[in-house]
């Protein structure tokens, strides 16, 4: 069934106005440009720079992730490479367990699978291909019990450093997204995650776009559909269950703005593929980056009483700058408001009055 969301311009934002001195400046709160039908249960579009979220379809709510969240262990690896804790040279045990993925079959029987063999001591950097492009549990396996010991323990550190990157409903069981009720992710957690992941490790980050990996001889394509589409896309992850249906963790990058885009519940990888990339390529056409205000930028002026001067000019202390819808834009209203006269001494910087820019709703 389609449902009807919105799209959000912006968000609440709270500075200063200066006045030759200072004015203290709100951004009233936005909402949609205009409405939209999505097959999707789960939306999240975000701009990667600012992290305002553009549409939003359900983007609180819990969701089975399937493989989606294997970022989150993803993300473990990467921050341990960073640190120094590992080094891509590294090797990983794989277990008698780790490599029976192969027989038991995982995510209600349509797991994905690295293949790694029983015995072996496989780099981190080849465990990394065969999560990212492979999608790999048996992968994701042989890093838990490489890092933590067992699944359980690293599921432990799972949830203890979402909790870290301030991803609020979050739950994890298993380093791959094995369906359980207790293992589950919101779409914002998911676009909040992907972000910080491009924005904090940029030297790993390019392994998302890798088309291809091959391991124990057999080659594997990236299951990312919109590799080598129209958008630039260059990560990051798929995830399909029965109990989720069809998602995926998309990033692209269009004339230096980067979105990032969380779907789940999509009914097949046609639907999936196709509905990414029509919202991907909506965000791009319809919304834009402005700069509402620029800094020390002169928005009014107001009389002095007592003063050797008899006005002084208010600016704002700092440039403003959003993502916002191209109708929005055009119908955006700036308001200025302050006691005058000013009573002498004015100083520089003293904040005097408040500057309001209200984004219209565009509500019928």
């Amino acid at each position: 069934m389609d449902f009807r969301r919105r799209f959000l311009a912006s968000h609440g934002l709270s500075l200063g106005l200066a006045i030759a001195g200072l004015l203290g400046f709100a951004l009233a709160p936005a909402a949609r440009a205009y409405e939209f039908d999505t097959p999707a249960k789960h939306v999240i579009l975000m701009d990667g720079s600012t992290g305002d979220v553009l549409i939003d379809k359900d983007g609180d709510g819990p969701m089975p992730p399937a493989s989606m969240s294997k970022l989150m262990t993803v993300e473990m690896v990467f921050r341990a490479l960073k640190t120094g804790r590992l080094k891509l040279d590294d090797t990983f045990h794989v277990s008698k367990e780790a490599w029976a993925m192969k027989k038991s079959g995982t995510e209600a029987g349509q797991g994905s699978l690295m293949f790694v063999m029983v015995d072996d001591d496989i780099k981190i950097s080849d465990l990394l291909r065969g999560i990212i492009v492979q999608s790999g549990n048996d992968a994701c396996m042989v890093v838990a019990e490489g890092m933590a010991g067992s699944e359980a323990a690293f599921a432990k550190q799972m949830n203890a450093r979402a909790k870290e990157l301030g991803l609020t409903n979050s739950s994890f069981v298993s380093s791959y997204g094995w369906p359980d009720p207790n293992e589950y992710m919101s779409a914002r957690d998911l676009a909040i995650l992907a972000r910080h992941i491009i924005n904090a490790y940029p030297e790993y980050y390019p392994i998302f776009a890798e088309r291809d990996f091959t391991w124990s001889k057999i080659h594997q394509p990236n299951r990312n559909p919109l590799l080598g589409s129209s958008i630039d896309a260059d990560g990051l992850k798929t995830g399909h269950t029965d109990a989720s249906g069809y998602g995926m963790v998309a990033s692209a990058v269009k004339d230096g703005r980067r979105l990032i885009l969380v779907v789940n519940g999509l009914n097949s990888e046609a639907e999936r593929k196709n509905e990414s990339l029509r919202l991907m390529q909506l965000g791009f056409r319809e919304f834009d980056t402005y700069k509402l205000l620029n800094a020390n930028q002169v928005v009014a002026a107001a009389s002095v009483y007592g003063g050797t001067k008899s006005e002084v000019p208010l600016v704002v202390s700092e440039a403003v700058t959003r993502i916002l819808s191209r109708e929005s834009r055009a119908g955006m209203k700036v308001t200025v408001d302050f006691n005058a006269p000013l009573k002498a001494p004015v100083h520089a910087g003293q904040e005097v009055g408040k500057l309001t820019i209200a984004i219209p709703d565009g509500s019928p």
